[in-house]
């Protein structure tokens, strides 16, 4: 890192912020203490919240903090795109960070980017973060949906020269000021709900290079507080993560459901032919270890902890029903998150409702 000028070393974080008060104030202070990280913009999307109280205390600790109003949302635009375009736009470092306002960051999170990026000689750098979870709901859904998106989205294959491969994580996305401007940045992919990996391909696409990896000890998240919070957020995302098409949506489906499904069936059906509730105990046993054991697998290649692996049929279940409100959600075209709603096709693109 000793051969990068002063202004490379400069990073401006910028956080989007919509009624986030149970969480900025721990985002902002891991942003602020950092060394590599010149400033901190927090862009209030129209919070009714005490957030931008929040954060106006902050500012009177940490200098670098600033506090920017989002204003009114453009017809056509995502709030969070909207958002972060805001912040880009009064940005004055190389580098560019983007992240949630649920993220916490360790205290070289910006520079370890950075150093990555130098290694690679990457025009961006996303991590995917660590995942915190408390509730058995979070602890169900959450990581069988990483394992899926690792077979959707392999670091290697993003991160391969030459691969048409692209993905990144909006919670933590770092990218060269260059190659966001040459893109059009957030601008360009003001509808989509995907905007990370939408971003991602626009920057591959240019020839740039891209870098994608696991943000285990750099930033974690705790994404949902609630189960209402969850089950939206997933249902806002899943349709386009998982391929967005009816074909990949059953696809996926059937790959959750069927497995668990069969074992019940079986189940029930060596009960009702032997009369023998030893011989369906021994069928759900069979069938659920053989769930289990493949999952054991996924959890590992995904870097979770082997824990969780109890937890793998009813995500299985959680999974199915929310791919099928995700699915349902674009067929009819409309998508509610965070007090708006947006229209959404099948490409993923999102319009606000005028």
């Amino acid at each position: 890192m000793t051969d990068l000028d002063a202004k490379e070393m400069s990073v401006s974080a910028i956080v989007p912020a919509r009624n986030e008060e149970e969480v900025i104030a721990a985002c902002v202070e891991s942003l602020a203490v950092q060394d590599a990280i010149g400033e901190v913009i927090v862009v209030d999307d129209q919070s009714t919240d005490r957030t931008g109280e929040l954060v106006r205390g902050l500012k009177s600790r940490y200098k670098k903090v600033r506090l920017v109003e989002a204003g009114d949302l453009p017809v056509g635009w995502v709030g969070k795109n909207h958002a972060v375009w805001r912040g880009a736009k009064e940005a004055g470092s190389e580098w560019l960070l983007f992240t949630d306002a649920d993220a916490v960051h360790e205290k070289d999170s910006a520079a370890r980017a950075m150093a990555v990026a130098a290694k690679n000689n990457a025009a961006m750098v996303s991590f995917s973060p660590e995942q915190m979870m408390e509730t058995w709901y979070e602890k169900a859904l959450i990581p069988y949906v990483y394992c899926r998106l690792g077979a959707h989205f392999s670091f290697a294959d993003v991160n391969r020269e030459g691969n048409a491969a692209a993905a990144a994580n909006g919670q933590f996305l770092m990218i060269r000021r260059d190659a966001y401007d040459a893109v059009g940045g957030h601008a360009s992919v003001a509808a989509e709900v995907l905007e990370d990996v939408a971003l991602a391909k626009k920057v591959k696409g240019t020839g740039q290079r891209i870098w994608f990896g696991s943000g285990k000890g750099v930033v974690r998240v705790r994404m949902y507080r609630s189960f209402a919070a969850m089950w939206e957020g997933w249902k806002k995302n899943l349709y386009p993560l998982m391929g967005g098409t009816r074909e990949t949506m059953v696809q996926e489906f059937v790959r959750a459901v069927v497995p668990v499904a069969a074992t019940l069936i079986v189940t029930i059906a060596a009960a009702a032919w032997t009369g023998k509730w030893i011989n369906a105990l021994e069928a759900l046993l069979v069938g659920g270890t053989a769930v289990l054991v493949a999952y054991d697998g996924e959890l590992r290649r995904s870097g979770f902890a082997a824990r969780l692996l109890w937890w793998g049929i009813p995500g299985r279940v959680l999974f199915g029903a929310v791919l099928l409100a995700s699915n349902w959600r674009y067929q009819r075209g409309k998508l509610g998150w965070k007090g708006r709603e947006y229209r959404v096709g099948r490409a993923g693109a999102s319009n606000r409702q005028p």
